[in-house]
Protein backbone atom coordinates (compact mmCIF):
# COMPACT_ATOMS: atom_id res chain seq x y z
CA UNK A 1 0.00 0.00 0.00
CA UNK A 2 1.19 3.47 -0.94
CA UNK A 3 1.15 5.64 2.25
CA UNK A 4 0.61 9.46 1.45
CA UNK A 5 2.79 11.70 3.39
CA UNK A 6 3.58 14.43 0.99
CA UNK A 7 2.18 16.07 -1.55
CA UNK A 8 2.59 18.00 -4.53
CA UNK A 9 -0.24 20.11 -5.91
CA UNK A 10 -0.35 22.26 -8.78
CA UNK A 11 -3.63 22.96 -10.50
CA UNK A 12 -5.25 25.01 -13.20
CA UNK A 13 -8.35 23.89 -12.85
CA UNK A 14 -9.43 24.43 -9.18
CA UNK A 15 -12.71 22.52 -9.07
CA UNK A 16 -12.73 20.34 -5.73
CA UNK A 17 -9.23 21.90 -4.76
CA UNK A 18 -10.54 23.54 -1.48
CA UNK A 19 -11.74 19.63 -0.16
CA UNK A 20 -8.84 17.94 -1.18
CA UNK A 21 -6.48 20.50 0.84
CA UNK A 22 -8.79 20.49 3.78
CA UNK A 23 -8.40 16.50 3.59
CA UNK A 24 -4.80 16.28 2.92
CA UNK A 25 -4.16 18.66 6.12
CA UNK A 26 -6.57 16.71 8.24
CA UNK A 27 -4.64 13.92 7.77
CA UNK A 28 -1.29 15.37 8.72
CA UNK A 29 -0.01 15.28 4.65
CA UNK A 30 2.14 18.23 4.08
CA UNK A 31 1.45 19.87 0.63
CA UNK A 32 3.91 21.77 -1.37
CA UNK A 33 2.64 24.22 -4.02
CA UNK A 34 3.23 27.23 -6.35
CA UNK A 35 1.38 30.18 -7.41
CA UNK A 36 -2.19 30.47 -7.76
CA UNK A 37 -2.58 26.71 -6.19
CA UNK A 38 -0.90 28.10 -3.51
CA UNK A 39 -2.90 31.19 -2.85
CA UNK A 40 -6.46 29.10 -3.18
CA UNK A 41 -5.25 26.59 -0.51
CA UNK A 42 -4.07 28.89 2.09
CA UNK A 43 -7.28 30.57 1.40
CA UNK A 44 -9.22 27.28 1.85
CA UNK A 45 -7.00 27.63 5.50
CA UNK A 46 -4.65 25.09 4.33
CA UNK A 47 -0.68 25.25 5.58
CA UNK A 48 1.24 25.26 2.43
CA UNK A 49 5.22 24.59 1.48
CA UNK A 50 5.94 26.89 -1.43
CA UNK A 51 8.04 25.30 -4.16
CA UNK A 52 10.28 27.53 -3.64
CA UNK A 53 11.10 26.50 -0.06
CA UNK A 54 12.33 22.88 -1.44
CA UNK A 55 14.32 23.77 -4.32
CA UNK A 56 15.81 27.00 -2.60
CA UNK A 57 15.14 28.06 -6.20
CA UNK A 58 12.69 31.19 -7.17
CA UNK A 59 9.68 30.77 -9.80
CA UNK A 60 11.20 32.85 -13.07
CA UNK A 61 10.47 33.32 -16.34
CA UNK A 62 6.74 34.52 -16.12
CA UNK A 63 6.43 31.32 -13.98
CA UNK A 64 7.42 29.00 -17.09
CA UNK A 65 10.01 27.38 -14.58
CA UNK A 66 8.45 26.56 -11.00
CA UNK A 67 8.40 22.68 -10.33
CA UNK A 68 11.53 21.97 -12.99
CA UNK A 69 14.20 21.10 -10.58
CA UNK A 70 16.13 17.97 -8.78
CA UNK A 71 14.89 18.29 -5.84
CA UNK A 72 11.30 17.85 -7.03
CA UNK A 73 11.89 15.34 -9.54
CA UNK A 74 14.04 12.98 -7.52
CA UNK A 75 11.70 13.06 -4.67
CA UNK A 76 9.12 11.74 -7.07
CA UNK A 77 10.75 9.53 -9.02
CA UNK A 78 13.10 7.84 -6.08
CA UNK A 79 12.48 4.12 -6.62
CA UNK A 80 11.48 3.20 -2.55
CA UNK A 81 12.37 -0.79 -3.87
CA UNK A 82 15.93 -0.05 -4.32
CA UNK A 83 18.25 1.37 -1.10
CA UNK A 84 20.72 2.84 -2.84
CA UNK A 85 17.99 5.05 -4.68
CA UNK A 86 17.24 5.98 -1.22
CA UNK A 87 20.80 6.66 -0.02
CA UNK A 88 21.34 8.79 -2.83
CA UNK A 89 18.17 11.14 -1.77
CA UNK A 90 19.44 11.27 1.39
CA UNK A 91 22.69 12.38 0.47
CA UNK A 92 21.05 15.02 -1.42
CA UNK A 93 19.08 16.45 0.98
CA UNK A 94 15.47 15.33 -1.06
CA UNK A 95 12.56 14.75 0.50
CA UNK A 96 10.03 11.86 -0.99
CA UNK A 97 6.97 12.89 -2.18
CA UNK A 98 4.09 10.50 -2.34
CA UNK A 99 1.64 12.18 -4.12
CA UNK A 100 1.37 14.34 -7.16
CA UNK A 101 -2.05 16.51 -8.16
CA UNK A 102 -1.39 18.60 -11.31
CA UNK A 103 -3.98 19.35 -13.96
CA UNK A 104 -2.93 21.28 -17.32
CA UNK A 105 -2.98 24.41 -18.43
CA UNK A 106 -6.31 24.68 -20.81
CA UNK A 107 -4.81 24.64 -24.28
CA UNK A 108 -7.66 22.97 -25.59
CA UNK A 109 -9.81 25.37 -24.46
CA UNK A 110 -7.73 28.13 -25.40
CA UNK A 111 -7.02 26.49 -28.96
CA UNK A 112 -11.24 26.53 -29.56
CA UNK A 113 -11.64 30.56 -28.67
CA UNK A 114 -11.79 32.45 -31.45
CA UNK A 115 -9.18 35.26 -32.57
CA UNK A 116 -6.13 33.90 -29.82
CA UNK A 117 -2.94 34.44 -31.13
CA UNK A 118 -0.37 32.28 -31.39
CA UNK A 119 1.82 34.20 -28.96
CA UNK A 120 -1.30 33.45 -26.54
CA UNK A 121 -1.56 29.97 -27.50
CA UNK A 122 1.40 29.01 -26.51
CA UNK A 123 1.81 30.16 -23.43
CA UNK A 124 -1.31 27.95 -22.73
CA UNK A 125 1.17 24.51 -23.68
CA UNK A 126 1.91 23.10 -19.85
CA UNK A 127 5.92 21.92 -19.53
CA UNK A 128 6.32 21.17 -16.17
CA UNK A 129 2.89 19.85 -15.37
CA UNK A 130 3.28 16.81 -18.14
CA UNK A 131 6.63 16.37 -16.85
CA UNK A 132 5.64 15.68 -12.71
CA UNK A 133 2.38 13.74 -13.89
CA UNK A 134 4.50 11.25 -15.92
CA UNK A 135 7.08 10.88 -13.53
CA UNK A 136 4.96 10.23 -11.41
CA UNK A 137 3.27 7.75 -13.35
CA UNK A 138 6.47 6.26 -14.17
CA UNK A 139 6.55 5.52 -10.38
CA UNK A 140 2.92 4.55 -9.77
CA UNK A 141 4.12 1.55 -7.56
CA UNK A 142 5.43 3.87 -4.86
CA UNK A 143 3.47 7.59 -6.33
CA UNK A 144 -0.02 8.55 -6.45
CA UNK A 145 -0.22 10.38 -9.85
CA UNK A 146 -3.85 12.60 -9.90
CA UNK A 147 -4.71 14.84 -13.16
CA UNK A 148 -8.38 14.58 -12.97
CA UNK A 149 -10.30 16.18 -10.02
CA UNK A 150 -13.18 13.52 -10.62
CA UNK A 151 -10.45 11.12 -9.10
CA UNK A 152 -9.81 13.56 -5.56
CA UNK A 153 -12.29 11.16 -3.91
CA UNK A 154 -10.02 8.51 -4.40
CA UNK A 155 -7.62 10.33 -2.87
CA UNK A 156 -8.99 11.09 0.04
CA UNK A 157 -9.92 7.66 0.59
CA UNK A 158 -6.82 6.64 0.13
CA UNK A 159 -5.60 9.03 3.21
CA UNK A 160 -6.45 6.59 5.68
CA UNK A 161 -3.78 4.27 7.77
CA UNK A 162 -4.38 1.72 5.31
CA UNK A 163 -3.61 4.24 2.08
CA UNK A 164 -3.42 3.94 -1.42
CA UNK A 165 -3.55 -0.34 -3.20
CA UNK A 166 -0.98 -0.19 -5.95
CA UNK A 167 -3.62 -1.41 -8.61
CA UNK A 168 -5.49 1.84 -8.16
CA UNK A 169 -2.14 3.85 -8.29
CA UNK A 170 -1.38 1.79 -11.42
CA UNK A 171 -4.88 2.61 -13.12
CA UNK A 172 -4.42 6.59 -11.82
CA UNK A 173 -0.76 6.30 -13.79
CA UNK A 174 -2.13 4.34 -16.94
CA UNK A 175 -4.69 7.64 -16.95
CA UNK A 176 -1.98 10.14 -16.52
CA UNK A 177 -0.07 9.15 -20.11
CA UNK A 178 -3.51 8.91 -21.65
CA UNK A 179 -4.27 12.66 -20.36
CA UNK A 180 -0.36 13.74 -21.82
CA UNK A 181 -0.87 11.61 -24.76
CA UNK A 182 -3.93 13.31 -25.47
CA UNK A 183 -2.57 17.15 -24.70
CA UNK A 184 0.01 16.56 -27.06
CA UNK A 185 -1.84 15.12 -29.60
CA UNK A 186 -3.97 18.55 -29.54
CA UNK A 187 -0.93 20.43 -29.42
CA UNK A 188 0.51 18.82 -32.23
CA UNK A 189 -2.82 19.04 -34.25
CA UNK A 190 -3.07 22.54 -33.52
CA UNK A 191 0.20 23.63 -34.60
CA UNK A 192 -0.20 21.89 -37.64
CA UNK A 193 1.99 18.64 -37.55
CA UNK A 194 -1.15 16.55 -38.68
CA UNK A 195 -1.73 18.30 -41.57
CA UNK A 196 -0.71 17.11 -44.89
CA UNK A 197 1.78 19.87 -46.54
CA UNK A 198 1.27 20.19 -49.82
CA UNK A 199 3.74 17.90 -52.10
CA UNK A 200 4.91 16.09 -49.40
CA UNK A 201 2.56 13.54 -48.45
CA UNK A 202 0.96 12.16 -45.77
CA UNK A 203 3.06 12.39 -42.07
CA UNK A 204 4.89 9.81 -41.21
CA UNK A 205 2.81 10.19 -37.65
CA UNK A 206 -0.19 11.39 -36.65
CA UNK A 207 -0.82 12.06 -33.57
CA UNK A 208 -4.91 12.28 -32.84
CA UNK A 209 -6.19 13.94 -29.49
CA UNK A 210 -9.93 13.27 -29.81
CA UNK A 211 -12.73 15.07 -27.41
CA UNK A 212 -15.94 12.91 -27.20
CA UNK A 213 -19.19 15.30 -27.89
CA UNK A 214 -21.72 13.39 -26.88
CA UNK A 215 -21.90 9.81 -25.97
CA UNK A 216 -25.32 8.03 -28.59
CA UNK A 217 -27.73 5.71 -27.40
CA UNK A 218 -26.18 2.93 -29.69
CA UNK A 219 -23.77 2.37 -32.73
CA UNK A 220 -25.22 1.40 -36.43
CA UNK A 221 -26.88 -1.71 -34.29
CA UNK A 222 -28.43 -1.63 -31.02
CA UNK A 223 -25.91 -4.19 -29.62
CA UNK A 224 -23.02 -1.83 -30.32
CA UNK A 225 -21.77 1.19 -28.51
CA UNK A 226 -21.65 4.72 -29.96
CA UNK A 227 -20.29 8.09 -29.75
CA UNK A 228 -19.41 11.16 -31.44
CA UNK A 229 -15.73 12.65 -30.96
CA UNK A 230 -13.70 15.57 -32.28
CA UNK A 231 -10.72 17.13 -32.35
CA UNK A 232 -9.18 18.73 -29.02
CA UNK A 233 -7.13 22.01 -28.91
CA UNK A 234 -9.65 22.88 -32.27
CA UNK A 235 -12.96 25.04 -32.45
CA UNK A 236 -15.94 22.81 -32.92
CA UNK A 237 -17.46 22.88 -36.22
CA UNK A 238 -19.73 21.27 -38.67
CA UNK A 239 -21.79 18.43 -37.15
CA UNK A 240 -19.45 18.67 -33.99
CA UNK A 241 -20.97 22.19 -33.36
CA UNK A 242 -24.63 21.21 -34.94
CA UNK A 243 -27.46 22.60 -32.89
CA UNK A 244 -30.54 20.03 -32.00
CA UNK A 245 -34.14 22.07 -32.20
CA UNK A 246 -36.31 19.52 -31.67
CA UNK A 247 -36.72 15.90 -31.95
CA UNK A 248 -35.18 12.37 -30.43
CA UNK A 249 -31.47 12.05 -29.31
CA UNK A 250 -29.57 11.76 -32.70
CA UNK A 251 -28.13 7.98 -33.04
CA UNK A 252 -25.25 6.66 -34.98
CA UNK A 253 -26.62 6.12 -38.59
CA UNK A 254 -28.50 9.62 -38.19
CA UNK A 255 -24.65 10.57 -38.00
CA UNK A 256 -23.77 8.64 -40.97
CA UNK A 257 -26.47 10.19 -43.23
CA UNK A 258 -26.37 13.62 -42.14
CA UNK A 259 -23.20 13.70 -43.22
CA UNK A 260 -23.72 12.36 -46.76
CA UNK A 261 -26.48 14.66 -47.26
CA UNK A 262 -24.63 17.36 -45.57
CA UNK A 263 -21.60 17.37 -47.50
CA UNK A 264 -23.68 16.70 -50.75
CA UNK A 265 -25.64 19.61 -50.36
CA UNK A 266 -23.14 21.87 -49.81
CA UNK A 267 -21.08 21.02 -52.57
CA UNK A 268 -23.42 23.29 -54.55
CA UNK A 269 -22.75 26.55 -54.94
CA UNK A 270 -26.45 27.19 -55.72
CA UNK A 271 -29.44 26.75 -53.52
CA UNK A 272 -30.31 23.14 -53.14
CA UNK A 273 -32.07 20.51 -51.13
CA UNK A 274 -30.87 17.06 -50.92
CA UNK A 275 -32.69 13.52 -49.51
CA UNK A 276 -30.41 10.75 -48.28
CA UNK A 277 -31.61 7.54 -47.65
CA UNK A 278 -28.76 4.78 -46.13
CA UNK A 279 -25.65 7.36 -47.27
CA UNK A 280 -27.01 7.48 -51.21
CA UNK A 281 -28.73 10.59 -52.59
CA UNK A 282 -32.07 9.74 -53.41
CA UNK A 283 -33.41 13.31 -54.42
CA UNK A 284 -31.73 16.23 -55.04
CA UNK A 285 -33.64 19.49 -56.35
CA UNK A 286 -32.47 22.77 -57.13
CA UNK A 287 -34.01 26.32 -56.90
CA UNK A 288 -33.96 29.11 -54.92
CA UNK A 289 -37.17 28.46 -53.13
CA UNK A 290 -36.73 25.64 -50.89
CA UNK A 291 -39.85 24.15 -51.19
CA UNK A 292 -39.99 23.94 -54.69
CA UNK A 293 -36.26 22.50 -54.22
CA UNK A 294 -37.63 20.16 -51.75
CA UNK A 295 -40.21 18.67 -53.70
CA UNK A 296 -38.35 18.23 -57.12
CA UNK A 297 -36.36 16.39 -55.12
CA UNK A 298 -38.78 14.38 -53.27
CA UNK A 299 -40.17 13.68 -57.00
CA UNK A 300 -37.26 11.75 -57.84
CA UNK A 301 -37.67 9.06 -55.53
CA UNK A 302 -40.62 9.10 -53.29
CA UNK A 303 -40.46 5.84 -52.06
CA UNK A 304 -36.65 5.76 -51.06
CA UNK A 305 -37.41 9.14 -49.38
CA UNK A 306 -39.65 7.72 -46.20
CA UNK A 307 -37.59 7.52 -43.24
CA UNK A 308 -34.73 9.44 -44.80
CA UNK A 309 -32.64 12.81 -44.37
CA UNK A 310 -33.45 15.89 -45.77
CA UNK A 311 -30.31 18.44 -45.87
CA UNK A 312 -30.32 22.15 -47.21
CA UNK A 313 -27.93 24.61 -47.86
CA UNK A 314 -29.98 27.83 -47.30
CA UNK A 315 -32.43 28.37 -44.47
CA UNK A 316 -35.45 26.15 -43.77
CA UNK A 317 -38.62 28.33 -44.74
CA UNK A 318 -42.06 27.57 -43.13
CA UNK A 319 -43.48 26.80 -46.66
CA UNK A 320 -40.62 24.00 -47.02
CA UNK A 321 -41.19 22.56 -43.75
CA UNK A 322 -44.73 22.11 -44.24
CA UNK A 323 -44.07 20.27 -47.27
CA UNK A 324 -41.67 18.08 -45.56
CA UNK A 325 -44.06 17.59 -42.75
CA UNK A 326 -45.83 15.27 -45.17
CA UNK A 327 -43.60 12.88 -45.25
CA UNK A 328 -41.96 10.48 -42.61
CA UNK A 329 -38.39 11.79 -42.10
CA UNK A 330 -35.72 11.32 -39.52
CA UNK A 331 -33.70 14.50 -39.76
CA UNK A 332 -33.75 18.35 -41.48
CA UNK A 333 -30.51 19.97 -41.15
CA UNK A 334 -29.83 23.35 -42.38
CA UNK A 335 -27.86 26.28 -41.87
CA UNK A 336 -30.63 27.77 -40.36
CA UNK A 337 -34.48 27.09 -39.14
CA UNK A 338 -36.56 29.71 -39.66
CA UNK A 339 -39.15 30.64 -36.76
CA UNK A 340 -41.64 29.84 -38.96
CA UNK A 341 -40.44 26.42 -40.06
CA UNK A 342 -39.87 25.61 -35.83
CA UNK A 343 -43.45 26.64 -35.64
CA UNK A 344 -44.84 24.31 -38.55
CA UNK A 345 -42.25 21.90 -37.31
CA UNK A 346 -43.18 21.98 -33.40
CA UNK A 347 -45.76 19.32 -33.88
CA UNK A 348 -43.38 16.72 -35.34
CA UNK A 349 -42.08 16.00 -31.29
CA UNK A 350 -39.97 12.80 -33.23
CA UNK A 351 -38.63 14.88 -36.10
CA UNK A 352 -35.12 15.74 -35.33
CA UNK A 353 -34.93 19.15 -36.58
CA UNK A 354 -30.76 20.26 -36.94
CA UNK A 355 -28.86 23.32 -37.44
CA UNK A 356 -24.92 23.22 -38.89
CA UNK A 357 -22.70 24.97 -40.70
CA UNK A 358 -20.28 23.08 -43.34
CA UNK A 359 -16.72 22.39 -42.63
CA UNK A 360 -13.74 20.46 -43.90
CA UNK A 361 -12.71 17.01 -42.79
CA UNK A 362 -10.81 17.59 -39.20
CA UNK A 363 -6.88 17.95 -39.74
CA UNK A 364 -7.84 17.98 -43.28
CA UNK A 365 -7.85 14.55 -43.51
CA UNK A 366 -10.21 11.02 -43.86
CA UNK A 367 -10.14 8.36 -41.43
CA UNK A 368 -11.57 4.81 -41.87
CA UNK A 369 -10.86 1.75 -39.47
CA UNK A 370 -10.07 -1.44 -40.84
CA UNK A 371 -8.62 -4.66 -38.83
CA UNK A 372 -5.65 -3.52 -37.06
CA UNK A 373 -5.37 -0.32 -38.71
CA UNK A 374 -6.53 2.89 -39.55
CA UNK A 375 -6.68 4.31 -43.60
CA UNK A 376 -6.13 7.42 -44.00
CA UNK A 377 -6.63 9.79 -47.08
CA UNK A 378 -6.86 13.60 -48.34
CA UNK A 379 -10.35 14.54 -49.12
CA UNK A 380 -11.60 13.97 -53.09
CA UNK A 381 -12.43 17.89 -53.07
CA UNK A 382 -14.78 19.28 -55.50
CA UNK A 383 -11.98 20.62 -57.29
CA UNK A 384 -9.23 19.72 -59.66
CA UNK A 385 -10.32 17.44 -62.60
CA UNK A 386 -8.87 20.28 -64.11
CA UNK A 387 -8.07 18.32 -67.32
CA UNK A 388 -11.74 17.89 -68.99
CA UNK A 389 -12.00 17.53 -72.56
CA UNK A 390 -14.98 16.71 -74.97
CA UNK A 391 -14.15 12.95 -76.41
CA UNK A 392 -16.82 12.69 -78.97
CA UNK A 393 -17.45 15.05 -81.97
CA UNK A 394 -20.49 16.42 -80.29
CA UNK A 395 -19.93 19.04 -77.86
CA UNK A 396 -22.46 19.16 -74.23
CA UNK A 397 -24.63 21.90 -75.46
CA UNK A 398 -24.93 24.95 -72.48
CA UNK A 399 -27.87 23.43 -70.67
CA UNK A 400 -26.50 19.70 -71.17
CA UNK A 401 -22.98 20.98 -69.48
CA UNK A 402 -24.29 22.66 -66.49
CA UNK A 403 -26.77 19.38 -66.01
CA UNK A 404 -23.38 17.52 -66.36
CA UNK A 405 -21.32 19.66 -63.63
CA UNK A 406 -24.60 18.63 -61.36
CA UNK A 407 -24.87 15.08 -62.05
CA UNK A 408 -20.60 14.89 -61.85
CA UNK A 409 -21.30 16.71 -57.92
CA UNK A 410 -24.17 14.02 -57.26
CA UNK A 411 -22.44 10.77 -58.52
CA UNK A 412 -19.21 11.57 -56.62
CA UNK A 413 -21.51 11.23 -53.32
CA UNK A 414 -22.62 8.19 -54.29
CA UNK A 415 -21.15 4.82 -53.44
CA UNK A 416 -19.39 3.23 -56.49
CA UNK A 417 -20.42 2.07 -58.60
CA UNK A 418 -22.48 4.61 -59.66
CA UNK A 419 -24.46 6.09 -61.72
CA UNK A 420 -26.40 9.61 -62.02
CA UNK A 421 -28.91 10.53 -64.34
CA UNK A 422 -29.73 13.87 -63.98
CA UNK A 423 -31.53 17.28 -65.33
CA UNK A 424 -31.16 20.64 -64.58
CA UNK A 425 -33.77 21.19 -61.65
CA UNK A 426 -32.30 17.69 -60.08
CA UNK A 427 -31.16 14.27 -59.93
CA UNK A 428 -33.63 11.93 -61.79
CA UNK A 429 -31.91 7.96 -61.02
CA UNK A 430 -30.08 6.97 -59.22
CA UNK A 431 -28.04 3.41 -59.52
CA UNK A 432 -24.99 2.68 -56.96
CA UNK A 433 -23.10 0.18 -54.93
CA UNK A 434 -23.32 -1.74 -57.99
CA UNK A 435 -20.56 -4.82 -58.62
CA UNK A 436 -21.50 -3.96 -62.58
CA UNK A 437 -21.30 -0.79 -64.55
CA UNK A 438 -24.04 -1.65 -66.87
CA UNK A 439 -26.20 -2.97 -64.05
CA UNK A 440 -25.90 0.58 -62.47
CA UNK A 441 -26.83 2.38 -65.65
CA UNK A 442 -30.21 0.20 -65.56
CA UNK A 443 -30.74 0.76 -62.19
CA UNK A 444 -30.60 4.19 -62.51
CA UNK A 445 -32.30 4.28 -65.56
CA UNK A 446 -35.30 1.96 -64.12
CA UNK A 447 -35.80 4.48 -60.99
CA UNK A 448 -35.54 7.30 -63.98
CA UNK A 449 -38.65 5.91 -65.06
CA UNK A 450 -40.88 5.06 -61.55
CA UNK A 451 -39.99 8.60 -61.10
CA UNK A 452 -42.17 9.91 -64.32
CA UNK A 453 -40.83 13.51 -64.08
CA UNK A 454 -41.07 15.89 -66.85
CA UNK A 455 -39.09 15.53 -69.60
CA UNK A 456 -36.24 17.62 -70.58
CA UNK A 457 -32.37 17.72 -70.83
CA UNK A 458 -31.23 14.32 -69.17
CA UNK A 459 -27.56 13.44 -68.84
CA UNK A 460 -25.54 10.88 -67.21
CA UNK A 461 -22.62 10.49 -64.98
CA UNK A 462 -20.45 7.67 -64.15
CA UNK A 463 -18.14 7.86 -61.18
CA UNK A 464 -15.23 5.70 -63.17
CA UNK A 465 -14.66 4.75 -66.76
CA UNK A 466 -17.30 2.64 -68.63
CA UNK A 467 -15.17 -0.66 -69.50
CA UNK A 468 -17.41 -1.54 -72.72
CA UNK A 469 -19.87 0.07 -75.13
CA UNK A 470 -22.66 -1.45 -73.27
CA UNK A 471 -23.11 1.38 -70.57
CA UNK A 472 -23.34 4.12 -73.14
CA UNK A 473 -25.70 1.74 -74.97
CA UNK A 474 -27.62 1.36 -72.04
CA UNK A 475 -27.29 5.25 -71.50
CA UNK A 476 -29.18 5.91 -74.56
CA UNK A 477 -31.69 4.10 -74.03
CA UNK A 478 -32.25 5.68 -71.07
CA UNK A 479 -32.89 9.23 -72.75
CA UNK A 480 -29.46 10.44 -71.94
CA UNK A 481 -28.06 12.82 -74.21
CA UNK A 482 -24.91 13.78 -72.84
CA UNK A 483 -22.58 11.79 -70.42
CA UNK A 484 -19.93 12.71 -68.41
CA UNK A 485 -16.96 10.33 -67.02
CA UNK A 486 -13.19 9.87 -66.28
CA UNK A 487 -12.55 8.15 -69.29
CA UNK A 488 -8.74 5.78 -69.55
CA UNK A 489 -9.85 2.55 -70.21
CA UNK A 490 -8.89 0.35 -72.76
CA UNK A 491 -11.67 0.49 -74.53
CA UNK A 492 -12.10 4.12 -74.89
CA UNK A 493 -12.08 4.11 -78.56
CA UNK A 494 -15.09 1.58 -78.52
CA UNK A 495 -16.81 3.74 -76.23
CA UNK A 496 -16.66 6.73 -77.70
CA UNK A 497 -17.59 5.20 -80.97
CA UNK A 498 -20.68 4.33 -79.24
CA UNK A 499 -21.72 7.79 -77.85
CA UNK A 500 -21.03 8.91 -81.52
CA UNK A 501 -23.20 6.46 -83.06
CA UNK A 502 -25.76 7.81 -80.76
CA UNK A 503 -24.96 11.85 -81.21
CA UNK A 504 -24.32 11.92 -77.56
CA UNK A 505 -22.06 14.33 -76.32
CA UNK A 506 -19.35 12.65 -73.97
CA UNK A 507 -17.30 14.72 -71.59
CA UNK A 508 -13.70 13.14 -69.75
CA UNK A 509 -12.76 14.59 -66.43
CA UNK A 510 -9.30 12.73 -66.18
CA UNK A 511 -10.07 11.99 -62.78
CA UNK A 512 -11.60 8.74 -61.08
CA UNK A 513 -14.25 9.73 -58.13
CA UNK A 514 -15.05 6.09 -56.61
CA UNK A 515 -16.92 6.54 -52.64
CA UNK A 516 -16.42 3.13 -51.05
Amino acid sequence: MIRIRRALVSVSDKTGLPELGRALAGAGVQVISTGGTAAALREAGVEVIPVDAVTSFPECLDGRVKTLHPKIHAGVLADRSKPEHLEQVRELGVELIDLVVVNLYPFESAGEREGISDAELIEQIDIGGPTLLRAAAKNAEHVVAVCDPADYGTVIEGLGPDGVAPEVSRALGAKVFVRTAAYDGAIAARLGASVPAPGKGLPERLPLSLQRVASLRYGENPHQQGAVYRPAGLAAAGLAALRQLQGKELSYNNFLDMQAAFGLVHAFPEAAVVVVKHLNPCGVGFDEDAERAYRRALAADPLSAFGGIVALNRPLTAAAAAAMKETFLEVIVAPRVEPGAREVLGTKKNLRVVEASPAPPPLGLELRAVAGAWLVQTPDGEAGDTGRKTATRRAPTEAEARALERAWIMVRHAKSNAIVIGALDGIVGLGCGQTSRVDAVKQAAERARRAELPDGVRVLASDAFFPFRDGIDAAAEAGATAVIQPGGSVRDEEVIAAADEHGMAMVFTGRRSFRH
